[in-house]
């Protein structure tokens, strides 16, 4: 698979939805891509966004919201939108450029309405559901190792999720490790 050289994140107000998927992507392949996010419009960054990814160990409290026009570059490779006012905008500016598109439809966690833990269940969905499909869409390189003597070992998964069906956050899984 052929990496896009820059990926750009859009939604609505850049607070939420592409925050998120801008920093799972940069902390898988933040070195070989360039990845940024804006909104059509912008509001403050959401604390529960904030929290959610910190169960990650990912901080984007130094993340600053901004619109499409905010942007100081905006030759991408890929504009991926998390919602349709983002992707119709993406669709307006992208007019004349060599620039793909691509519409992912998630959920806006801001509209749930419930307790404190559904609505952190709800923003967990959305943190999850991004970072499938950016597994999906953007592999982990695969690493091949000369073996000449192998040890088992246990570990526990922290929280990083490569393709769908992985491992569960927390659950012990045995590996083996060149020594």
């Amino acid at each position: 698979m052929i990496l896009p050289g820059s990926v750009l994140f859009a939604c609505t107000l850049n607070a939420i939805r592409s925050p998120m998927a801008e920093l799972l992507l940069k902390h898988s392949h933040g070195g070989r891509i360039f990845v940024d996010s804006a909104g059509v419009d912008e509001a403050p960054l959401d604390p529960m966004a904030v929290e959610v990814m910190a169960e990650l160990g990912l901080d984007m409290r130094r993340h600053k919201a901004k619109t499409f026009e905010d942007l100081a570059d905006t030759s991408f490779d890929l504009i991926v939108t998390l919602s349709p006012e983002a992707h119709q905008k993406a669709k307006e500016i992208t007019r004349t450029m060599s620039c793909d598109v691509e519409f992912w439809p998630v959920s806006d966690p801001a509209y749930f309405e419930g307790s404190r833990a559904n609505l952190l269940d709800a923003y967990r969905g959305l943190r999850d559901e991004l970072a499938r499909r950016i597994a999906r869409f953007v592999p982990e390189p695969e690493v091949t190792v000369a073996v000449s003597r192998v040890a088992s070992y246990r570990v526990y998964v922290l929280g990083r999720v490569n393709r769908p069906g992985d491992f569960a956050v927390g659950r012990p899984i045995d590996v083996l490790q060149a020594l």
